[in-house]
């Protein structure tokens, strides 16, 4: 049975968050002498010498009615990376815990891992780019605190299959972490409206991606009350600047023209698979439910190398286990798309 006492760590168990001068009040005021500011403002603006709201209380009320998640479920994170980072550090006892993550996937899941010291246990996806659900559940242990689960999954785009994602979430009790950052360019459906259902789950996303905002830094975490409260007891105080919380929410008040790009991106996704699959030297372009594809060609190096002298960047994947000779390629404008074929084609 999954019990969240049972998967903290015994210090946070203990822990005293840091009390900020604006989380020690509530209601409105008009003078502000509680956080030692400077109360004459700055060179930018008169409102940029304040601290932010530690909890984006306003953020979060707009991201609710967008999401259909009530506010005490959901966490920001200066971007997905200190969502995962605050995970480790509320759940993982150093030198002592594990995690599973499933490889070809995120790398930051393991960068992360090594800096709080916490175990990996790397269980790799099948050839196919699907879950391995039986190794998965022969590599969990007593210490195993965290499955990370990456889907639409990076570097591969594709969707893993959502009956195997079950089998964890009804057989595993510590923490399922489901990272959705390219969620908004799949037809398949979220996990966040499962909440109720898994009290273990805790869901990533981003405003990097479909939102466009990866200046911003601004990710999130979807999860139960419970598991929200110690995230944000871990968390530093003001973690999402005033400018992004800002800037975040007249965003989140251009939902059509955010699905109309949507929209053109996935577009242009198909048309580049169909003009890439004409090149000589690919050899696979693997379905994606993202926003770039995982192409496979003969010598990726060479390939990227040439790219790069071109002024095109793109990622060389053929480092990573099961990407041999891959390049994972984002999907740019339709201008962009024609230059990177142009290029391509003078290969040969």
């Amino acid at each position: 049975m999954f019990n969240l006492d049972n998967l903290l760590r015994n210090n946070i168990k203990n822990l005293v968050p840091y009390s900020s001068a604006r989380s020690e009040f509530s209601g409105k005021a008009s003078i502000f002498l509680d956080a030692n500011e400077n109360s004459y403002g700055s060179p930018l603006s008169k409102w940029y010498n304040r601290y932010p709201d530690p909890l984006q209380l306003e953020v979060k009320e707009k991201l609710s009615s967008i999401k259909h998640v009530p506010v005490p479920n959901i966490f920001l994170g200066n971007g997905s990376d200190e969502c995962i980072d605050v995970l480790y550090r509320a759940f993982c006892e150093p030198g002592n815990d594990n995690v599973i993550t499933t490889p070809p996937t995120y790398g930051m899941y393991e960068v992360s891992a090594h800096i709080n010291d916490v175990s990996i246990k790397n269980v790799p996806l099948t050839p196919t780019y699907q879950l391995d659900v039986p190794a998965i559940e022969a590599a969990i242990d007593d210490h195993t605190k965290m499955i990370f689960l990456c889907s639409p999954n990076n570097p591969t785009g594709n969707s893993l299959h959502r009956e195997d994602i079950e089998i964890i979430l009804n057989n595993y009790f510590g923490l399922v972490v489901i990272d959705e950052a390219y969620i908004n360019f799949s037809r398949h459906r979220s996990f966040v409206q499962e909440l109720a259902e898994y009290p273990n789950l805790v869901i990533l996303q981003t405003l990097s991606k479909a939102w466009g905002l990866a200046a911003l830094r601004v990710g999130m975490a979807f999860a139960s009350q419970e598991i929200i409260e110690v995230m944000n007891k871990v968390k530093p105080p003001y973690n999402i600047n005033q400018p992004s919380q800002e800037l975040v929410l007249k965003a989140l008040d251009e939902i059509e023209q955010v699905n109309e790009t949507i929209r053109q991106i996935v577009q242009e996704r198909e048309a580049l698979a169909g003009r890439l699959a004409e090149i000589s030297f690919v050899e696979e372009i693997y379905p994606s439910d993202a926003n770039f594809l995982l192409v496979k060609v003969k010598d990726a190096r060479s390939v990227y190398r040439f790219l790069l002298d071109s002024g095109i960047v793109v990622r060389d994947r053929s480092k990573v286990i099961l990407c041999e000779n891959c390049l994972r390629i984002t999907v740019g404008t339709h201008a962009e798309n024609q230059e990177l074929i142009s290029k391509l084609q003078e290969i040969g």
